[in-house]
């Protein structure tokens, strides 16, 4: 994976055809983005700082 912005992050999370799940474990937050069960697209949240990562491809 490498690192992407927030605005292709956003676009990829809101098409229709792309599904996403939240895991919240303490103070970190992971944001997965799947399209045909395949992950494409991760946000991870940690205290203060946040990452968006894209697959390759």
């Amino acid at each position: 994976m490498k690192l992407i912005m927030q605005s292709e992050f956003d676009n990829l999370r809101l098409n229709d055809n792309h599904e996403y799940d939240i895991d919240t474990c303490g103070n970190k937050q992971v944001i997965n983005i799947y399209c045909n069960d395949l992950l494409i697209a991760k946000k991870i949240t940690q205290k203060k700082s946040v990452r968006y990562f894209g697959a390759k491809g």
